[in-house]
């Protein structure tokens, strides 16, 4: 590639946000980028997450590209396996495999002044001159591990649920898991019945509300096949049932009834008082991320599961110890402790217009104009970038949103004649700080609760503050005056 021209598009990320882009370009008869990608596979975190139970929390018929419908999704709550085919499907209906460079780590992006281009340096040597960088990384593939006085000196088996160790058997084994987030109430379940023994140690108890799944049928994948505006029907059901949570979020007392239904769902599955206890939030609903599981809370409650709520002190050579020096023998520890987020960019190598470096515009905190696009950055396209995650509905439904607008924005330079497209520090500052006025009362923030959604200093540098429809509406069509151009000579 270095001996080649500048390409129009390098797209960083195979996984839904990348294909998502690629496929809008092609769609758009757009052939001219590449797919840069560090695995070996498509799928992003749903090849990199292949723990047990691992599945997504946002029903099958939504959590897909509204272009391609699948009509024989096996459940209502499709696992890894079955999403992680979906892509590569849709990798093959959109003929993306020649697009796409495996084994290509992107290790920084500088901007040259000169000829207005990117260039794009990956861990090969390699570099990529490209007109126009769409980052389709995700914001949950870096695992964050605590920092636990003594972990050095563990003598057992320790790995994260991102990275879990399948070569390793569970069978027998004393386990502790840390963390209750996402990840731990999916593999939870599915290791109880295995281990010897397993305790689970918990900071925070996250909010969970019950998992409606259940197998689709043949029938239905019938008539899904047959009648397509059915299915189209059903997923626009979904869509609103989902929407009306996120409406809650950010009036916090509309959210009174979906937090009873939780409650009622920890009664029923909890009958011990004082576990219950344990699992009970003292905070919103909301404020942190909502979690979806019907299996999690009677792994709990079986004979051979501790749920232990006293912070860890330090870990020995065989066993963790409590502040209240109780001491839990153990034979492998699993990280059920997420991703970094709002710090993912910290040590990112990218480079804008005249050196300015992404940490200097990002001194304060992320930001973004719609979650794309950074002033000092042209022709860099962010894909849930700050400010565009939800809480409440499917991310690929803010993905489609956001690629559209990136089009846009690349068939207005087109169409213009000209080498760069660059949002208005300006119009980048009210839009944030609009943003976030809205966050202050929203349950995020109000909800009395601290959360990865929050960077360091306390502020929501993740979470969109409204309905999708009217992030939607935002990004339909591209307002020209946002940005400012430069021409060719």
């Amino acid at each position: 590639m270095t001996d080649t021209g500048c390409l129009p598009v390098v797209i960083v990320g195979a996984g839904f946000s990348g294909l998502g882009m690629a496929i809008e370009l092609k769609r758009a008869g757009r052939y001219d980028f590449v797919v840069l990608e560090k695995a070996e596979e498509v799928g992003g975190t749903w090849w990199e997450n292949t723990y047990p139970g691992c599945g997504c929390d946002i029903r099958s018929l939504l959590y897909s590209y509204s272009f391609e419908p699948k009509h024989d999704w096996s459940r209502m709550f499709a696992g890894q396996g079955e999403i992680l085919d979906y892509l590569k499907g849709c990798a093959d209906r959109y003929e993306l495999w020649p697009y796409i460079r495996f084994g290509v780590e992107v290790t920084g992006v500088e901007f040259d002044d000169a000829t207005e281009s990117w260039q794009v340096f990956t861990a090969d040597g390699e570099t990529y001159p490209a007109r126009a960088v769409v980052a389709g990384m995700g914001p949950l593939h870096q695992p964050r591990y605590p920092e636990i006085p003594g972990l050095e000196r563990f003598r057992g088996t320790t790995f994260h649920s991102a990275q879990w160790d399948h070569g390793y058997d569970l069978a027998g084994k004393r386990v502790v898991v840390i963390g209750t987030g996402a990840s731990a109430i999916q593999f939870v379940p599915r290791i109880a019945d295995r281990v010897d023994h397993l305790t689970v140690f918990q900071r925070t108890p996250p909010w969970i509300v019950p998992q409606p799944d259940r197998r689709l049928s043949a029938a239905e994948h019938r008539l899904f096949r047959r009648f397509p505006s059915l299915q189209r029907a059903y997923r626009h059901l979904i869509y609103w049932e989902q929407e009306a949570m996120g409406l809650g979020f950010t009036r916090p007392r509309l959210i009174r009834s979906a937090q009873a239904l939780a409650r009622r769902h920890i009664r029923r599955q909890i009958p011990d008082p004082e576990l219950r206890r344990k699992l009970t939030p003292d905070y919103t609903l909301g404020c942190k991320r909502v979690l979806v599981s019907s299996d999690y809370y009677p792994a709990l409650t079986r004979p051979d599961v501790d749920l232990v709520t006293e912070p860890i002190a330090e870990v020995r050579e065989h066993a963790v110890v409590t502040r209240d020096g109780t001491e839990y023998p153990v034979d492998a520890i699993i990280f059920g402790t997420g991703f970094h987020v709002t710090d993912k960019f910290d040590s990112a190598h990218i480079v804008g217009r005249n050196g300015y470096k992404i940490q200097d515009a990002w001194r304060d905190g992320m930001e973004a104009y719609l979650g794309v696009a950074v002033a000092g950055f042209p022709n860099l396209f962010l894909l849930l970038g700050p400010n565009s995650g939800l809480g409440h509905n499917s991310m690929v439904f803010m993905i489609e949103a956001q690629t559209r607008y990136i089009l846009q924005c690349l068939e207005t330079l087109d169409r213009s004649g000209g080498r760069s497209i660059e949002v208005r520090p300006d119009v980048q500052s009210t839009f944030n700080r609009r943003i976030q006025g809205r966050l202050k009362s929203a349950v995020w923030s109000a909800g009395g609760c601290v959360s990865w959604y929050l960077d360091e200093n306390g502020v929501n540098r993740t979470i969109w503050p409204g309905s999708t429809v009217g992030y939607w509406l935002r990004t339909r069509r591209l307002r020209r005056g946002d940005y400012t151009y430069s021409h060719r000579p």
